[in-house]
Protein backbone atom coordinates (compact mmCIF):
# COMPACT_ATOMS: atom_id res chain seq x y z
CA UNK A 1 0.00 0.00 0.00
CA UNK A 2 1.02 3.32 -0.69
CA UNK A 3 0.77 6.41 1.02
CA UNK A 4 -2.11 8.48 -0.87
CA UNK A 5 -4.06 4.91 -0.45
CA UNK A 6 -3.45 4.47 3.20
CA UNK A 7 -4.38 8.72 3.66
CA UNK A 8 -7.51 7.92 1.33
CA UNK A 9 -8.03 4.88 3.96
CA UNK A 10 -7.68 6.58 6.90
CA UNK A 11 -9.70 9.61 5.53
CA UNK A 12 -12.65 7.86 5.14
CA UNK A 13 -12.74 5.36 7.85
CA UNK A 14 -16.26 6.50 9.83
CA UNK A 15 -14.70 5.22 12.84
CA UNK A 16 -11.23 5.32 14.85
CA UNK A 17 -8.76 3.27 12.49
CA UNK A 18 -5.91 0.91 14.17
CA UNK A 19 -2.88 0.15 11.90
CA UNK A 20 -1.49 -2.88 12.35
CA UNK A 21 2.14 -3.11 11.08
CA UNK A 22 3.22 -6.63 10.77
CA UNK A 23 5.27 -8.70 8.48
CA UNK A 24 4.60 -13.03 8.00
CA UNK A 25 8.08 -13.75 8.85
CA UNK A 26 7.95 -11.54 12.60
CA UNK A 27 7.09 -14.28 15.63
CA UNK A 28 5.87 -11.34 17.87
CA UNK A 29 3.36 -10.28 15.15
CA UNK A 30 1.86 -13.42 15.20
CA UNK A 31 1.46 -13.32 19.25
CA UNK A 32 -0.31 -9.82 18.39
CA UNK A 33 -2.92 -10.17 15.63
CA UNK A 34 -4.54 -12.43 17.60
CA UNK A 35 -5.20 -10.28 19.95
CA UNK A 36 -5.95 -7.82 17.63
CA UNK A 37 -8.38 -9.56 15.79
CA UNK A 38 -10.54 -10.33 18.86
CA UNK A 39 -10.55 -6.67 20.27
CA UNK A 40 -11.94 -5.82 16.09
CA UNK A 41 -14.56 -8.30 16.40
CA UNK A 42 -15.31 -6.92 20.20
CA UNK A 43 -15.04 -3.07 18.72
CA UNK A 44 -16.43 -4.12 15.16
CA UNK A 45 -19.20 -0.94 15.00
CA UNK A 46 -16.72 1.64 17.03
CA UNK A 47 -12.86 0.94 15.79
CA UNK A 48 -11.79 0.20 12.41
CA UNK A 49 -8.94 -2.10 11.89
CA UNK A 50 -6.33 -1.96 8.77
CA UNK A 51 -3.20 -4.50 9.35
CA UNK A 52 -0.66 -3.84 6.98
CA UNK A 53 2.09 -6.10 5.70
CA UNK A 54 5.09 -4.09 6.35
CA UNK A 55 7.00 -6.08 3.60
CA UNK A 56 5.24 -4.64 0.88
CA UNK A 57 4.70 -1.05 2.19
CA UNK A 58 7.83 0.59 2.60
CA UNK A 59 6.70 3.98 1.77
CA UNK A 60 4.47 3.74 4.79
CA UNK A 61 7.26 2.46 6.70
CA UNK A 62 9.54 5.56 5.89
CA UNK A 63 6.79 7.88 5.93
CA UNK A 64 5.75 6.90 9.49
CA UNK A 65 9.22 6.47 11.31
CA UNK A 66 8.66 2.19 11.69
CA UNK A 67 11.89 1.25 12.26
CA UNK A 68 10.37 -2.21 14.26
CA UNK A 69 7.43 -4.29 13.94
CA UNK A 70 5.08 -4.85 15.32
CA UNK A 71 3.61 -1.40 15.35
CA UNK A 72 0.55 -0.27 15.88
CA UNK A 73 -0.97 2.94 15.05
CA UNK A 74 -3.82 4.49 16.49
CA UNK A 75 -5.82 7.32 14.48
CA UNK A 76 -8.54 9.24 15.55
CA UNK A 77 -10.22 11.86 13.45
CA UNK A 78 -7.63 11.43 10.80
CA UNK A 79 -4.71 11.96 12.99
CA UNK A 80 -2.34 9.86 14.96
CA UNK A 81 -3.22 9.66 18.32
CA UNK A 82 -0.95 7.01 19.72
CA UNK A 83 2.07 4.30 18.57
CA UNK A 84 2.92 1.47 20.15
CA UNK A 85 5.88 -0.90 18.83
CA UNK A 86 6.42 -4.15 20.44
CA UNK A 87 4.14 -6.85 21.74
CA UNK A 88 1.74 -5.94 24.66
CA UNK A 89 -0.58 -8.03 26.40
CA UNK A 90 -4.76 -7.76 25.86
CA UNK A 91 -5.09 -5.56 28.76
CA UNK A 92 -2.73 -3.16 27.10
CA UNK A 93 -4.86 -3.36 23.25
CA UNK A 94 -7.79 -3.12 25.47
CA UNK A 95 -6.86 0.16 26.89
CA UNK A 96 -5.59 1.84 23.21
CA UNK A 97 -8.89 0.89 21.88
CA UNK A 98 -11.20 2.37 24.92
CA UNK A 99 -9.35 5.46 24.91
CA UNK A 100 -9.78 5.81 20.78
CA UNK A 101 -13.61 4.91 21.73
CA UNK A 102 -13.44 7.73 24.21
CA UNK A 103 -11.68 10.36 21.53
CA UNK A 104 -8.48 10.30 23.99
CA UNK A 105 -4.56 10.20 23.22
CA UNK A 106 -3.77 6.50 23.69
CA UNK A 107 -1.76 6.00 26.44
CA UNK A 108 -0.88 2.44 27.64
CA UNK A 109 -0.11 1.32 31.21
CA UNK A 110 2.92 0.02 32.20
CA UNK A 111 2.94 -3.64 33.36
CA UNK A 112 3.39 -4.08 37.22
CA UNK A 113 6.21 -6.60 37.03
CA UNK A 114 7.66 -3.61 34.13
CA UNK A 115 7.14 -0.99 37.35
CA UNK A 116 8.89 -2.85 39.75
CA UNK A 117 11.85 -4.45 37.97
CA UNK A 118 12.39 -0.17 36.88
CA UNK A 119 11.97 1.10 40.44
CA UNK A 120 14.25 -1.72 42.12
CA UNK A 121 16.65 -1.20 39.03
CA UNK A 122 16.75 2.70 40.04
CA UNK A 123 16.92 2.06 43.46
CA UNK A 124 19.92 -0.21 43.25
CA UNK A 125 21.79 2.33 40.98
CA UNK A 126 21.02 5.33 43.19
CA UNK A 127 21.96 3.30 46.24
CA UNK A 128 24.93 2.04 44.50
CA UNK A 129 25.65 6.01 42.77
CA UNK A 130 24.91 7.19 46.27
CA UNK A 131 27.13 5.23 48.49
CA UNK A 132 30.29 5.45 45.86
CA UNK A 133 29.67 8.92 45.65
CA UNK A 134 29.50 9.06 41.89
CA UNK A 135 26.81 11.19 41.05
CA UNK A 136 26.27 10.17 37.35
CA UNK A 137 25.54 6.61 38.27
CA UNK A 138 22.64 7.98 41.02
CA UNK A 139 21.52 10.28 38.44
CA UNK A 140 20.81 7.20 35.75
CA UNK A 141 19.62 5.47 38.85
CA UNK A 142 16.86 8.00 39.44
CA UNK A 143 16.03 8.80 35.85
CA UNK A 144 15.64 4.59 35.90
CA UNK A 145 12.88 4.97 38.77
CA UNK A 146 11.45 8.00 37.56
CA UNK A 147 10.49 5.66 34.56
CA UNK A 148 8.42 3.44 36.51
CA UNK A 149 6.17 5.82 37.61
CA UNK A 150 6.45 8.53 35.58
CA UNK A 151 2.72 7.44 34.03
CA UNK A 152 1.09 8.73 37.75
CA UNK A 153 3.36 12.11 38.21
CA UNK A 154 0.75 14.87 37.63
CA UNK A 155 3.41 17.12 36.39
CA UNK A 156 4.77 14.83 33.44
CA UNK A 157 1.16 14.32 32.78
CA UNK A 158 0.80 17.99 32.99
CA UNK A 159 3.43 18.77 30.71
CA UNK A 160 3.12 15.82 27.93
CA UNK A 161 -0.75 17.17 27.41
CA UNK A 162 0.58 20.80 26.99
CA UNK A 163 2.98 19.57 24.60
CA UNK A 164 0.66 16.93 22.87
CA UNK A 165 -2.21 19.58 22.61
CA UNK A 166 -0.32 22.10 20.48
Amino acid sequence: MNLSEFQNKISEAGNPVVVDFWATWCMPCKITKPILEKLAKEYIDRVDILPINADDSGELLKHFNIFGIPTVLTFYNGKEVGRVTGVKNEAGYRAMFNALVEGKNVKLPIAPFERMLRLGAGILLGVVGYSTNNWLVLGIGGLIAFLGVYDRCPVWTALTDMIYRR
